[in-house]
């Protein structure tokens, strides 16, 4: 964590830090180096003898006059720099305009159908843009109520839905996995839920009919940091079109083009991109990189997607993601949802890796459930008949843990260089 804080607070120039008690420990090494000037740590709490108190700091200095603007806010000006969560590299700041999330939240309300009345449980964290933008600013639009926490764990979220009678839950997938291997769901009262989206991650469609199984309908949407929701499934074809994140919001143009530049024909694997009001001003520091993600006014996700007769986006996996073996295209993520529709298994990480042979080959690191067991064999044998041979994975591992950000994503990169790091231990005869 504190790698990566301090890379955020140099790239982003920031003049002020504001911070709970709970980082003290991360941030005091850091407090010497950072270049934030001495008396702008604020911290929301009992400060160090390097920082403010906050709530003193913004008393002592509040004025009794309404304030004066010197100059009008536009919609394009920027609300917001919000980091991407790495996955591909070191995170990059998308500059988030004001146009662009009143946009989104407006969407969110006409997807989320929100009222005053409402009661959202929001575990993602805010720094992420679907704690942000999907659930804080929404609520915030329409004067609901936001349920919000440092952590939850499986049981207290569904504890939280039963005590506050929570209306609307946005949860990732990994946690819905952890909730069925954690908890007993029969054991909760949960019928105040009358929506629960996920996003953000692969989504394996016997995760979903197991909450059917429960009463619960889970929809899928998809979106990204530089742009928030693109698409949306309503709860009416969350089960017709399971496995889809359904279809464009409004206030923006989202397509499936080939490397022609074309939009694909149904079936066809393309890269999403989108323009309109809801995409970023661009990323903070980085003119090329800017230049090379929004082409003639549209910004290309690096998402691979496809669409069906009927207009439903199905994600395939990330562009960058996407390894060849033999010659062929091979997505993880396609990998990942047929592993884990294995009752034995809680997550997956898979990857590309070098061979000499087929160029890469897959690697599967997966984390069992507690109390079960399985074989390298048994996992190959498992993708048989599931999977085309070339797309199962040459390589096995098993892992208490792989490495996910805080967004529950799996962080592939990491990864692959973990795994050539123990090959190379193992080359030079390390223990």
């Amino acid at each position: 964590m504190a790698a990566e804080l301090e890379y955020i607070v140099k790239d982003s120039g920031l003049k002020a830090l504001i911070f709970g008690e709970a980082f003290i420990g991360v941030l005091e090494p850091l407090s010497k180096s950072l270049p934030i000037e001495k008396g702008h740590y604020l911290c929301l709490g009992t400060p160090p003898a390097w920082a403010k108190n906050y709530e003193e700091e913004i008393t002592a200095q509040r004025s009794v006059s309404e304030p004066v603007v010197d100059e009008p806010t536009g919609g394009e000006d920027p609300i917001i720099i919000m980091y991407t969560s790495g996955t591909t590299g070191a995170p990059k700041g998308a500059i988030l305009s004001h146009r662009k999330t009143f946009f989104n939240a407006l969407n969110a309300n006409i997807y989320y159908g929100l009222t005053p009345s409402d009661i959202m449980l929001a575990p993602r964290p805010m720094f992420h843009s679907g704690g942000l933008l999907v659930e804080l600013c929404p609520m915030i639009y329409k004067g609901g109520t936001l349920i919000m926490k440092g952590r939850f764990s499986p049981e207290e979220i569904l504890v939280t839905v039963e005590r506050y009678r929570v209306t609307i839950l946005e949860i990732a997938a990994t946690v819905l996995r952890f909730i069925l291997d954690q908890c007993d769901i029969g054991k909760y009262d949960l019928s105040s839920l009358r929506v629960c989206y996920t996003g953000g991650e692969r989504v394996p469609p016997a995760l979903l009919e197991d909450y059917e199984k429960e009463g619960i309908i889970v929809s899928q949407i998809y979106g990204q940091t530089e742009t928030s929701t693109l698409t949306w499934l309503s709860p009416e074809d969350a089960v017709r079109k399971r496995g889809s994140v359904g279809k464009p919001v409004f206030h923006g143009d989202v397509r499936i083009v080939g490397k022609d530049g074309k939009q694909v024909k149904p079936g066809e694997v393309g890269e999403i991109v989108v323009s309109g009001y809801v995409t970023m001003n661009g990323y903070w520091g980085k003119p090329e990189l800017t230049e090379g993600t929004i082409v003639d006014g549209w910004l290309h996700t690096g998402d691979l997607a496809k669409i069906d007769e009927e207009g439903f986006f199905y994600i395939v996996d990330r562009e960058k993601d996407m390894y060849i073996s033999g010659g062929e295209n091979v997505y993880p993520a396609e990998i990942e949802k047929v592993f884990l529709e294995n009752r034995k298994i809680l997550n997956i990480g898979v990857c590309g890796i070098p061979d000499e042979k087929w160029g890469e080959v897959g690697l599967a690191c997966i984390v069992l459930k507690e109390g079960e067991a399985m074989t390298e064999d048994e996992a190959v044998a498992f993708c048989d008949g599931r999977l085309a041979r070339y797309k199962i994975p040459k390589i096995v591992r098993f892992a208490k843990e792989i490495p996910i950000n805080a967004a529950q994503k799996v962080l592939r990169k990491k990864l692959k260089e973990e795994y050539l790091a123990s090959i190379k231990k193992q080359g030079a005869g390390e223990v």
